[in-house]
Parts: C-alpha cells; sequence; structure tokens
C-alpha cells in the first residue's frame, strides 16, 4: 500500500502490530534503561514479553475486523505484562478495539477517532495528565497531530501516521525535564528530573512503527 491510499486494510494493522513487536524487541535493553532510572527496571522486558505472546495469539487469528484483533491485542498485553504496562496498554488497544469494531478498513479519522478512544481510556485508568511524566505525554500530541491531518484532508494514514510519530517523539523529549507525577517514578521526585519517560519511548515506538508499517502495508 502506498502512503496516498486513503485507507489501510486489516493486513496493514497486522503488519503494525508486528512492526511494534520487533521495535520493541530492539529497544528492550534502552526501555530496560530508562525503567531502572526512575522506576522498576522492567519495562522493556515485560513489554517484550507481552508482544511477543500477542504475535502468537495474531498468528491463530482469522477475519478482517480490526476491532476485534485491537481488542485481542489489549487482552492478551492485560494478561501477560507485568507492572503498570499491562493495564495501560492493554486499555490503549481495548478502548481502541471498541472504537473500530467491525471495520475492515480505516481512514484517517477512523485512526484518530481510536486512539483519541485509546488515550482517554489509558487517562481514566491512570489519572494522568500531560506534564505529569507518563505515555500520555507522548500519545496526546499523536492524537493532535492525527487530528490536523484529518483535517487537511488527503492525508493517507502512512503519513498521518509519521506526523503522529514526530509528535510523540517531541512529546516523549519533552518528559527529560519534567518532574513524575505518576507512577513509581512519582517516588523520586525532582530526582525524576532529567530522565526520559520508559512509557512515553514505548508510546512513541508505537506511533513510529505505525508509520512504518503503513507505509509499506
Amino acid at each position: 500500500m502506498t502512503e496516498e491510499a486513503a485507507t489501510i486494510d486489516h493486513a496493514g494493522v497486522l503488519a503494525w502490530i508486528r512492526r511494534y513487536a520487533a521495535v520493541i524487541e530492539e529497544h528492550r535493553v534502552e526501555l530496560v534503561r530508562l525503567d531502572t532510572a526512575i522506576g522498576d527496571g522492567d519495562h522493556g522486558t515485560n513489554m517484550d514479553r507481552g508482544m511477543k505472546k500477542v504475535l502468537e495469539k495474531l498468528d491463530g487469528s482469522e477475519g478482517d475486523d480490526i476491532g476485534a484483533t485491537l481488542k485481542a491485542v489489549g487482552m492478551t498485553l492485560v494478561s501477560s505484562v507485568g507492572g503498570a504496562a499491562g493495564p495501560l496498554y492493554g486499555t490503549l488497544f481495548l478502548q481502541m478495539g471498541t472504537a473500530t469494531a467491525g471495520s475492515s478498513t480505516l481512514d484517517v479519522g477512523a485512526l484518530a477517532d481510536a486512539l483519541d478512544a485509546g488515550v482517554k481510556g489509558v487517562q481514566a485508568r491512570g489519572k494522568a495528565e500531560p506534564g505529569d511524566k507518563t505515555m500520555v505525554d507522548a500519545l496526546l500530541p499523536a492524537v493532535a497531530a492525527l487530528r490536523e491531518a484529518q483535517a487537511d484532508g488527503g492525508v493517507g494514514p502512512a503519513a498521518a501516521a509519521e506526523r503522529a510519530a514526530a509528535a510523540a517523539e517531541e512529546g516523549m523529549k519533552a518528559t527529560i525535564p519534567m518532574e513524575a507525577r505518576k507512577g513509581r517514578a512519582s517516588y523520586l521526585g525532582p530526582r525524576s528530573v532529567g530522565h526520559q519517560d520508559p512509557g512515553a519511548t514505548s508510546s512513541y515506538l508505537l506511533l513510529r512503527s505505525a508509520g512504518e508499517a503503513f507505509a509499506t502495508a
């Protein structure tokens, strides 16, 4: 599928999830290092284990219901990822699945709606606001970038996802000077300043994986 395509199909979504699993494996050590500085040190290990379980689950999946696939991803992450990441990433994918239930293709607007629903779910579960030094700081700018792409019109999902990834990267880097107000990192208080948030990093990688997968799907 070219970047100019107006929609992505179920195969494109599967390519995204598989790409994300590969990227998490590639960045596992980095995520562990980031989490060791301000958390339990297990974010990379937990996410890598969870995404490997997701791949096992998807290998046996059938049909072209994008919502059902995203829900399956979410349920697998909830059951297989330890720490805070399991419930939060599980909620993200479950809510994205609910928003896309019954869909076999997604345009930029549907993609924005899905991520928006997912992030709202994450915020409801984790009670995180912008500036708290969490994954929300990467995800909310990504939603805004997708909305801008939707408003611009004529932007395909691949290009929109690349914009979202760029916004998420900025949000991720913006967590470095923040003092954590949520999660284990908040226990460190001022000592959390100067460290990039691992959850924001894995969230950026999620959007980057989407851009990469949609461009070649």
